[in-house]
């Protein structure tokens, strides 16, 4: 199949500049073309954009390594994995038909599905959902010790902190200032490379990340970490999104790529397998050690600093908790004018194949959870 062949045209879409923060000032575009992914039955060609530089989504970096899908997809059916540096960078890649699956966290997963003046985006299934994949809140070395994640919190009264702007990261922190009656002194839009040179320089108090960035920059002593979303009570989420032309015309297709994550999903939560999965990372993300990767998602915090038993729980499908988080999310981005709907449109959310793949293979939801584990339990 060839992606440049389509089956209607009826406007390219333009003006596309996603970034971080998502302030998508986006004049309407008409309907972009639809691909053409073959007959249902016959083999398909798809590029699945994915993050391994969101701990989140990694599920995608367990389906790259493992090459689940072969099990599900027609046979002859080709994959190509492309790597996003940052979520917007992979909405921008479905919008323009370059990517047709994408592995990303719930803020451009969000904005994807409002897009359908360009192309028409669903979320399909959660990727998974906890207090701090997203939601940590770092400060530079020489911060005092707290002796709660509150405390912490507190601490960044009349402090310069660093957050991408429009992320997850910044809707967590500033839900954290708002229970905890703060006022930083300035908040600064700042990519996580910023944000790493700017601790590094000495010139940044805290920073609001996510993993595994947050693990790195730990990891090589540029800053600590002192609270998370537990502490507040906020959590994070990562979803799978799909876009419509693909389930449409191939619903065999979109239901055999679930199969495949649902054992992706159930591969990630198995702690045997935690030391296999950091390996696999490490090969599909650069600036970071395996130990780096392994803590990010595996590793054991204590409660003062936001630390949790559970580092990420795997609903799989939509469940009536996800869609609450997703329009909390939903109504901050509304709220900072990053998307034009308080809430999303009741199809953008499609729960009934994720579902229907639960129910045939006999698994509730949640299908698993990735508990943390003592630092001793990387060497086994």
């Amino acid at each position: 199949m060839k992606f440049s062949m389509i089956k209607r045209v009826r406007a390219a879409a333009t003006g596309l500049a996603l970034v971080c923060g998502f302030s998508l000032g986006m004049p309407q575009a008409a309907l972009a073309a639809d691909l053409d992914y073959g007959k249902p039955g016959g083999p398909v060609e798809l590029v699945i954009g994915y993050q391994p530089y969101y701990t989140q989504s990694w599920s995608g970096v367990v389906m790259r390594g493992k090459k689940f899908y072969e099990k599900y997809l027609p046979a002859g059916s080709k994959v190509e994995f492309s790597i996003g540096l940052q979520g917007a960078v992979l909405v921008n890649a479905m919008l323009a038909g370059k990517q047709h699956i994408g592995y990303m966290g719930d803020m451009p997963a969000i904005v994807a599905t409002t897009k359908q003046d360009v192309t028409d985006i669903r979320i399909v299934a959660t990727l998974g959902i906890g207090f701090d994949q997203c939601n940590v809140l770092l400060a530079r070395n020489d911060a005092p010790a707290f002796k709660t994640g509150a405390e912490g919190v507190k601490w960044l009264e009349g402090k310069r902190i660093g957050i991408p702007l429009g992320s997850c990261a910044d809707r967590f922190a500033k839900e954290a200032f708002r229970k905890s009656s703060v006022t930083p002194a300035a908040i600064m839009n700042q990519n996580i490379e910023v944000i790493t040179s700017g601790f590094r320089a000495g010139k940044l108090d805290a920073a609001a990340i996510w993993e595994p960035t947050a693990s790195r920059l730990v990891e090589e002593g540029l800053a600590k970490r002192i609270a998370s979303g537990a502490t507040v009570q906020e959590k994070d989420g990562g979803f799978l999104a799909m876009r419509a032309d693909l389930i449409r015309q191939r619903p065999d297709v979109a239901k055999a790529w679930l199969n495949a994550e649902l054992d992706a999903q159930l591969f990630l939560a198995d702690p045997k397998n935690a030391r296999e999965i950091a390996a696999m990372a490490a090969q599909q993300a650069t600036g970071f050690t395996e130990k780096m990767l392994w803590q990010s998602l595996y590793g054991q915090y204590p409660e003062s600093v936001g630390g949790v038993k559970v580092r990420m729980q795997m609903p799989f499908t939509l469940t009536p908790e996800v869609v609450q988080q997703i329009d909390a999310a939903a109504a901050f981005l509304h709220s900072i004018k990053s998307i034009n709907v308080e809430k999303l449109r009741s199809d953008a959310l499609m729960n009934n194949m994720a579902a229907e793949v639960l129910k045939e293979r006999g698994l509730r939801s949640p299908i698993g959870e990735v508990a943390s584990l003592p630092d001793s339990a990387y060497g086994k």
